[in-house]
């Protein structure tokens, strides 16, 4: 098949490439940087350079595909995020009906199920809206769960105050995934025959309680007691904006853990559990993990 692959060369496209042209098939990815199309033709893949905002690069570069895997870029940077996913979500819709491709993969989140209180997550909710409006278009929503790699962020706080903090924590079961399995199942989707309609697909690679996680994170980096404690919501919006974190952005944020903290993000996902769970568990994450620490 010919598929086309956006998301450049990053933490799910790179390995999702490399997987499908190792399968054979004629793989092209989109990426915004001139620089990358060496490395994207390293792995034996086309690049084509251009940007998400372009309707027609988008429909030219789509035309004669079998599949397209969309995935739409975070923009933590964007004023207005919800306004973002909508604008790319509705250019990947028109660039698909330009382009006559039938098959669609949408990388969007658990916690799309909702239509509110999610914060950051309510735009992958509005994408799969978007596309699912697309009438005769097979389209598939990957909706992965927590990405170990969210982690990496609590290590500075570990080497300044021993401990994890944030307003989600202690007890709460968290559904952890990683890029690398994210990125098997949305090949295996790809190679999947599919009939006009929409489908959801839920990817993680293990389930943990926030306390496990800081237990088997603090044997990895030698601190065997590290816990994860949960605090105030004031506290978190005060730790967020005191470093740097604008203020639209952690309200989104603060929606989104308190989601996590009452267990609504993942309400949808054990009601549609995924039959097969990704290989990479939290106990192989670790090693990753106090690798980033030493640094």
């Amino acid at each position: 098949m010919k598929i086309i692959v956006t998301g450049s060369l990053g933490n799910i496209s790179q390995p999702l490439t490399t997987e499908l042209v190792q399968k054979g098939h004629t793989v092209v990815v989109i990426s915004s940087s001139p620089e990358r199309q060496k490395d994207i033709e390293a792995l034996g893949a086309a690049a084509a350079i251009g940007t998400l905002e372009d309707v027609d690069f988008l429909a030219a570069t789509f035309t004669g595909a079998d599949a397209v895997y969309c995935m739409i870029p975070p923009g933590l940077s964007e004023p207005d995020r919800l306004t973002y996913y909508s604008r790319i979500a509705g250019n990947y819709a028109k660039a698909i009906q330009r382009s006559g491709v039938k098959r669609v993969i949408l990388l969007s989140s658990y916690g799309a199920h909702l239509d509110k209180g999610t914060g950051i997550i309510l735009g992958a909710h509005k994408a799969e809206v978007t596309l699912n409006g697309l009438p005769g278009i097979a389209v598939t929503h990957m909706r992965p769960t927590y990405f170990y790699y969210n982690l990496f962020s609590f290590i500075a706080m570990i080497k300044s105050a021993g401990v994890m903090t944030a307003s989600y924590g202690g007890d709460d079961m968290i559904q952890l995934v990683s890029p690398m399995d994210i990125a098997a199942a949305i090949a295996d989707e790809i190679e999947t025959p599919t009939a006009t309609g929409h489908k959801v697909r839920y990817v993680a690679s293990d389930e943990r309680t926030a306390n496990e996680i800081a237990g088997v994170l603090g044997a990895a980096i030698g601190k065997p007691d590290l816990k994860w404690t949960v605090i105030t919501n004031e506290e978190m919006r005060s730790s967020l904006e005191s470093h740097g974190v604008p203020a639209v952005l952690a309200t989104g944020l603060l929606e989104m853990y308190a989601c996590i903290h009452n267990g609504t993000l993942a309400e949808d996902y054990y009601l549609h559990k995924p039959t097969v769970m990704g290989k990479v568990k939290l106990e192989d994450f670790a090693k990753e993990f106090a690798t980033a620490f030493k640094k």
